[in-house]
């Protein structure tokens, strides 16, 4: 319990720490945000430094790394595929900002990238005997064999671009994280996982990543910091044979996804609209809600759902 505590401790000091010294650098470099012309409430927000996800994925890393050491085949391969899609994010916001307009990696480089890092977790699972998957409240664990290869790389593309689309408002998708990862470094410590000391640490740098992205925000997370997200949440869910709590506890990350598919598909069909704007967080804020209230919204309900899934669990 002492090394949940130092690492939550840890990487909230280090997250805070390497977001403040990244801030001036940031604003330096000139690495603001480029706000889509159409998002008419954001246009304030324009220049405002992103590509914080840089410290406190740093943070994580470096505390996973201290808490859990180096040779344990799935931390390493969790921080290894975090870092990765990091990388991925990086590359986006950089173009966006070399570009001076919000486009950075085509959507086809993106899911490539997004596939070949999935690729690799999904075969490490098959060769390494992780093919099972907790059924959740049943106490069932299915052996799915050589499916557990397409099943973790729909995940991972699923989840990733999830928690990217979540990431909206200020606050949003990291609020929604770090109560996703709280109660699921509870559920795996439940479960005796070692995984659970990287979900605390997550938590920890994301809570203090919040005081500087909180409405209104000094500094974004960018893809750089919500695609690694998206990756580090289908690590510690599928090694720990718990993917399918995602749809569950991170029901809000879901509602994200299903709202841009569920207006797309219709748009194109009747040329009319289900919502006001997708992904529905945007719907809420043309409602007249404010990014702090829907935010806090989002996190609630996360921590909400997922207490519940802990008193159930078996």
């Amino acid at each position: 319990m002492k090394l949940i505590f130092i690492g939550i401790l840890g990487a909230f000091a280090a997250s805070f720490l390497l977001t403040l010294l990244l801030l001036p650098i940031l604003k330096r470099l000139k690495a603001g945000q480029y706000i889509l012309g159409y998002v008419k409430e954001h246009m304030s927000k324009s220049g405002t430094p992103t590509m914080g996800g840089l410290g406190f994925i740093a943070a994580v890393i470096i505390v996973g790394f201290s808490l859990c050491g180096f040779g344990k085949g799935e931390i390493n391969l969790t921080l290894a595929v975090t870092a990765g899609y990091m990388v991925v994010g990086f590359l986006d916001d950089f173009l966006k900002i070399y570009k001076k307009k919000n486009e950075g990696l085509k959507p086809y480089q993106k899911i490539v990238f997004q596939f070949a890092i999935a690729a690799v977790a999904a075969f490490y699972c098959y060769f390494n005997n992780l093919t099972k998957i907790n059924i959740p409240f049943s106490g069932f664990s299915p052996d799915i064999g050589w499916g557990i290869i397409p099943v973790v790389i729909f995940i991972f593309i699923a989840t990733v671009n999830c928690v990217n689309l979540t990431d909206g408002l200020d606050g949003l998708a990291g609020g929604t994280s770090l109560c996703y990862l709280a109660v699921f470094g509870v559920l795996l410590f439940m479960q005796g996982a070692e995984m659970s000391y990287l979900c605390f640490a997550a938590a920890g740098a994301l809570a203090a990543f919040l005081v500087f992205n909180v409405n209104k925000a000094s500094v974004f997370m960018g893809d750089t910091g919500s695609l690694a997200l998206g990756g580090l949440i289908s690590c510690v869910s599928i090694f720990s044979g718990n993917s399918l709590y995602i749809p569950i506890i991170g029901i809000m990350f879901v509602l994200s996804g299903i709202s841009v598919i569920v207006q797309v598909i219709y748009y194109k069909r009747t040329r009319k609209r289900v919502f006001l704007m997708a992904p529905i967080h945007h719907h809420f804020q043309m409602k007249g809600h404010s990014e702090s209230k829907i935010a806090f919204a989002y996190a609630a309900l996360t921590a909400f759902v997922g207490i519940f899934c802990l008193i159930f669990v078996r």
